[in-house]
């Protein structure tokens, strides 16, 4: 299985335009038309990749693809991975249940905000499986599966959901994690620092251990 060519791209839109039984179709595509260009773009991608098939609700298994996050390609020259704070546990994840993944903040009662460095601590003590960079960018590039509900705001604040996983380091030194968020009409990403404080919606994704 190959990546889809020009020529079967361009011969596939033409099938479609000639082909389709327009006519017999009761639906309003203006809803569809209207949808943010990049969305809409994911919601075929998804057709395709099901191999044409209707999907029907939320994907719950996911399969995480098997080559290794590259930071350099991803963020840019002099970004590096520590490999002695990375989870092996999620490393040797082939598939994923979306239905499984916890959104955990690591507060204490009486806290608003922790340490990103002493998050990291806490999610490691508690033994949770901290979902690494090769699944964030399997969702960032597949933003069809990623859930609805994880657009939801916490207490009103956007929430930015973190892959601690995977330790970064940037030249300077600094160490971070990658992170997924939803802002009006589309995914973003971007690091998070660990010497930096974290509010409560800031959770970690993670599977029960």
């Amino acid at each position: 299985m190959g990546k889809a060519t020009e020529g079967q791209a361009r011969n596939l839109i033409a099938s479609f335009a000639v082909d389709t039984p327009w006519s017999e179709i009761e639906t309003n595509l203006q809803l569809f038309i209207e949808l943010p260009p990049r969305e809409r773009g994911e919601r075929f991608a998804a057709f395709l990749r099901n191999g044409g098939k209707v999907i029907v609700g939320e994907p719950k298994n996911i399969t995480i693809a098997c080559n290794r996050f590259n930071p350099k390609k991803f963020i840019g020259d002099g970004w590096s991975i520590l490999n002695d704070e990375t989870d092996a546990r999620s490393i040797a994840l082939t598939e994923l249940d979306l239905t499984k993944v916890q959104h955990v903040m690591m507060l204490k009662d009486g806290e608003t905000h922790v340490k990103g460095e002493e998050k990291l601590k806490r999610l490691k003590k508690a033994g949770h499986i901290r979902l690494d960079a090769k699944v964030f960018q399997t969702l960032w590039e597949n933003q069809h599966l990623i859930p609805e509900s994880w657009k939801e705001k916490v207490n009103g604040n956007t929430r930015y959901i973190f892959f601690d996983g995977t330790v970064l380091r940037n030249l300077d030194g600094r160490r971070c994690v990658l992170c997924l968020y939803w802002d009006v009409d589309r995914w973003y990403w971007r690091v998070g620092w660990l010497d930096c404080g974290w509010g409560g919606h800031l959770p970690s994704a993670v599977l029960a251990s």
